[in-house]
């Protein structure tokens, strides 16, 4: 090949190269570059804090927060520091008033209690705790059994009734979640979460009946209308024949007294005119009486 040939097809690769490459830097300039969504210094959990945690300034940590800032998100870390925590709050995410304690409420189970409501602790077993699986959040139903006043249990048997439908567990013993592999601890107490007169019905439940925790789904709010059960209504139709009732002999009205014959008023007597010469006369006579001529 002729070497000016090449000489001249290599000049102008160069030259073609150089304005194309001029060509997009001139376009580039010109090209609004997008820019990325605004970022916000906020508040944010340093690691994980669990149900009932006291809050520490070494929770806490400053982080970058894409988007619109949760209005409820505390920005001020002396808002923060010395509350507990009521709801979990994930390490890396915004900590939010919601999920905090009332300020001077301290930490731990009290803490969780919302304003109006009561906890009352209920001495469990594997069988009435449902094995542990009863732990914090859950819902479930309270059964009591027992013999009401006023009945035979010799007729009837133990009655059971569900007493609390849909009550929240607080927490189980001083435990307020599941161990470390995720398995249900076994604990001797449970909290459940209830209103003032719900906590004095379990109390009085709690020492003259026998409790039976029963697990509920927690998206499950509907209230089931249960009549209750004794033991003689499970063998059905092997319950002895009922008693014939008795009736009391009827007792005969006493008869009146006779009352004393009355005698019959005596007819009006018959009125006769007499006349005597110039004179006029009445006389009278009574029936049957005899006229004496």
């Amino acid at each position: 090949m002729n070497q000016r040939f090449l000489t001249v097809l290599i000049f102008a690769f160069l030259v073609a190269g150089g304005a194309s490459l001029l060509l997009y830097r001139l376009m580039a300039s010109r090209v609004p570059v997008k820019a990325g969504p605004p970022t916000t210094q906020v508040i944010v959990a340093a690691r994980n804090l669990g149900l009932g945690t006291l809050i520490k300034d070494s929770d806490l940590k400053f982080g970058e927060w894409t988007g619109t800032v949760p209005p409820s998100a505390v920005l001020k870390k002396d808002d923060i520091i010395g509350r507990g925590v009521v709801a979990t709050i994930y390490e890396g995410e915004p900590v939010l008033e919601s999920r905090l304690a009332a300020k001077g409420a301290g930490a731990g189970l009290a803490a969780m209690i919302p304003a109006g409501m009561r906890a009352v602790a209920i001495r469990v077993n594997e069988v009435v705790g449902v094995s542990g699986f009863v732990v914090s959040g859950m819902r479930v139903d309270v059964l009591i059994s027992g013999n009401p006043p006023g009945t035979s249990a010799a007729e009837l048997g133990h009655l059971s009734k569900t007493l609390l439908q849909n009550i929240e567990v607080l927490s189980a013993g001083q435990n307020f979640q599941k161990d470390a592999e995720g398995k249900p601890v076994q604990v001797p107490v449970v909290n459940l979460l209830v209103t003032p007169d719900q906590a004095e019905m379990l109390s009085l439940a709690s020492n003259q009946t026998t409790i039976q925790l029963v697990l509920r789904n927690p998206l499950d709010n509907q209230v089931a209308q249960t009549p209750g059960t004794a033991v003689a209504r499970l063998f059905g139709n092997m319950l002895p024949a009922p008693k014939p009732e008795v009736k009391p002999r009827p007792v005969a009205a006493p008869k009146p007294a006779p009352k004393p014959e009355e005698k019959p008023a005596p007819p009006p007597p018959f009125v006769v005119e007499m006349f005597h010469g110039g004179r006029k006369a009445d006389a009278q006579f009574q029936a049957g009486q005899e006229v004496r001529k």
